[in-house]
Parts: C-alpha cells; structure tokens; sequence
C-alpha cells in the first residue's frame, strides 16, 4: 500500500491547526506529517486535534520559536530528539523517528544571516552538524528520509528570480554548498527527481501578494536515500493551504511524496 509522507513549515502550529485540519478532512489524506516551526512546548500542541484524526505525535518543542514534530498514522518507533552535538541541539530543530523500516529525519535548518554575522555561522556549522550526523545514519541504515526547511534554493530555478536574490540569505553561494554537501553523502532531491526542471516554489512573503505573483523559492525538501527515491510514485506542492485568505495561511506551503512502500 502506497504512503504518503508531508513536510511542512506551519509558521506555528496554534494559528495553523484549523486550516491543517481542514485540509485533511476535505482536500488530501496524508499517513505521515512533519512540521516545522511549530513555535509551542510539547504540552501546548494540539495532539489532541490529530489523534481524533487517527495521529500519533511526537514533539521536540520549543517556546514561542522553531519547534518540530512528527504526526504519523503508522506507528513511530526509537523516537530521538537529542543528538549530543551543541549545534543540533541548541534550539528544537530536529526530531527522528522510525516508520516501518526507514528512518524519518525532520529538520528545520536555521535561517541564517549575511555572511561573518553570528546566525551565519550557526547555519553553517549546523549544516556541518547535520552532514556528519546524517553519513553516519546512511552508513547504519539503508532507508532514510531527512526532509524539512532547509532555508536554501540549491538552483536559480529554485527561484523566480535571480536577481531578486543575488547576495540574500538562502541563495549565498555558501549556503548553496552546504545544501550540496549533505545531498552528497547519499541523499537525493525527491522533487528534482520527479521534476527535473520544473519551476515551482514553496516559500512565498507574505507582503506584496507575493503568492498570487508568485514570488517565491523552493527551501523545503523531501531528501531520500535511493533506493526510497525509486519508490515514488509521485510529489507535489499543494498550494491549497497557502492560497487561503481565511483561517491565514502559513508563509509555506507543504510538499506530499508518495512512496509505493516505506
């Protein structure tokens, strides 16, 4: 039986839920949900909301900023939301867990800012982080998914306009390399693989209708070993969410693989 397994940003979840809700009830069926930036503790997010839709949730938390959280029909085993490394671990970026026989890695990579500045270099230093941690869990298991905000448009493509972001934070060619470097130790871009060269984003401002322009860029990404990359039957970005005026949208919107088997 196929699966499909979402990423998306919700810009916190309390705001969001409602629309979430709504999108599950009447648009798409999705067995496996992961947020980012769910911006609450683990004890003020709305389980209660998902497991009346059949959920099961596991939540690294954080007040009032980034946060994340896996939501699962399946079941979730060897749940981990500590990682013994001063960069994964400074803020809740990150949450693992187990579905079937392949290893869900959910991240929500640091911002960042210009180059030499402080959160630069923790994005930096946090991709390192993440690289290392991630080569040696490819090295252990053969199936696994790390997928998330990853805060970077590896390709001009991956933006609607280039030069509307030369020297911005996530398009500095720094930035791009580190992206690069983690695809290098055995992960594949699930998208780009189903989609070669199409144009299409996942991040929109809010401000000037940058959505019905839009305006955008593609950070968030669905990254599989191989032999998971060749169980898709397909990925999308649904931008029903994000076109909503009413309950408000999150400024992403959320990306939906469908695996023929985890």
């Amino acid at each position: 039986m196929a699966i499909s397994l979402c990423t998306f940003n919700v810009n916190s979840i309390r705001s969001r839920v409602a629309l979430i809700e709504r999108w599950l009830k009447e648009k798409r069926n999705i067995d496996i949900l992961c947020f980012q930036e769910i911006k609450c503790e683990e004890e003020r997010f709305p389980a209660d909301v998902f497991e009346s839709m059949g959920y099961r949730c596991a939540i690294n938390g954080q007040k009032r900023l980034n946060g994340v959280a896996i939501c699962s029909k399946l079941p979730l085993h060897d749940i981990k939301t500590g990682f013994d490394n001063e960069y994964l671990d400074r803020d809740s970026r990150l949450i693992q867990a187990t579905i079937k026989e392949t290893v869900i890695l959910n991240c929500y990579v640091p911002r960042g800012g210009l180059e030499g500045s402080d959160p630069y270099l923790y994005k930096m230093r946090f991709y390192d982080a993440l690289t290392a941690y991630t080569k040696t869990l490819l090295k252990n298991d053969k199936k696994v998914v790390l997928l998330g905000d990853f805060n970077v448009a590896l390709e001009e493509k991956d933006l609607y306009d280039k030069e509307a972001f030369e020297g911005a934070v996530g398009f500095l060619p720094s930035e791009r390399e580190k992206l690069k470097q983690l695809l290098s130790v055995g992960l594949t871009d699930c998208f780009r693989k189903v989609h070669p060269n199409e144009k299409a984003f996942t991040w929109w401002d809010y401000r000037n209708a940058a959505i019905w322009r839009n305006e955008g860029m593609r950070i968030d990404y669905i990254l599989a070993s191989e032999s998971l990359c060749q169980n898709i039957e397909s990925i999308d970005i649904d931008l029903w969410t994000r076109r909503r005026r009413t309950p408000t949208p999150s400024d992403h919107a959320p990306v939906v693989a469908l695996f023929k088997e985890l």
